[in-house]
């Protein structure tokens, strides 16, 4: 199966300025992703998607292919993902490259190994499902049947529609949420649904503590801390 391991990075970032390339532990935000892509065995191609020139020749560096230039118009707060990897496989396919699926890696999970990559690409081609997320098992107090809804009154519900409340945390069904590591996505789900999501798999990457998404200064801090304490 070819699979196509596909970096988006944008230069503009209202929560942290310049954050794709800002040194985390002494290497830019996007160096993690791509060495973690190119170690990777499971990825055909691994190819950078941006609109900033900067971006794009510190990724080559790294050793991602840069084969394109990511038009201005899908690299704004309001652009969204699905339609940066549909340009994507367009420029590709322009260029005599075709892929069975895509494997889509944001920069702003730093800690998402090259295992973990592996793992999930040999649990997708195992089975019958077009798409798989890497996600985190959600803490027990935030399970969605612990969760409820204010209805018009100001009464509470529970936002599962359940009657009853499970009492005993031993009790509550494993609840997971996405964590922005890896999207794994069948190319025809791509085109013709639009989606990331078809029939999907859920590939569990680390737990609750382990884990940060990088959108805001204090997720920057909170990675610092963890590459830190990585680092012993």
């Amino acid at each position: 199966m070819r699979i196509l391991g596909l970096i988006p990075a944008r230069a503009g970032s209202k929560g942290i300025p310049n954050k794709n390339k800002k040194l985390l532990a002494g290497k830019p935000l996007l160096q993690y992703t791509v060495e973690a892509a190119l170690a990777a065995t499971g990825l055909t191609d691994v190819v950078f998607s941006s609109e900033d020139e900067s971006l794009r020749k510190l990724a080559k560096n790294f050793g991602a292919q840069v084969l394109f230039e990511r038009p201005d118009a899908l690299a704004t707060d309001t652009a969204r993902s699905i339609d940066v990897v549909i340009h994507a496989l367009e420029a590709l396919t322009a260029l005599g490259k075709s892929y069975d699926a895509v494997c889509l890696l944001q920069v702003t999970t730093p800690f998402r190994t090259a295992q973990q990559i592996d793992e999930a690409i040999a649990s997708f081609t195992a089975t019958k499902a077009d798409s798989l997320i890497s996600v985190i098992e959600v803490p027990h107090h935030y399970n969605p049947h612990w969760v409820f809804e204010a209805t018009q009154d100001n009464c509470l519900v529970l936002a599962t529609g359940d009657e009853k409340i499970i009492t005993r945390r031993q009790e509550l069904p494993k609840a997971y949420v996405r964590d922005g590591a890896i999207y794994l996505t069948d190319t025809k789900v791509l085109k013709e649904k639009h989606s990331f999501f078809g029939d999907m798999l859920g590939y569990v990457t680390s737990d609750v503590e382990a884990h940060v998404n990088i959108d805001t200064e204090a997720d920057w801090q909170r990675a610092e801390a963890l590459m830190k304490n990585s680092q012993g």
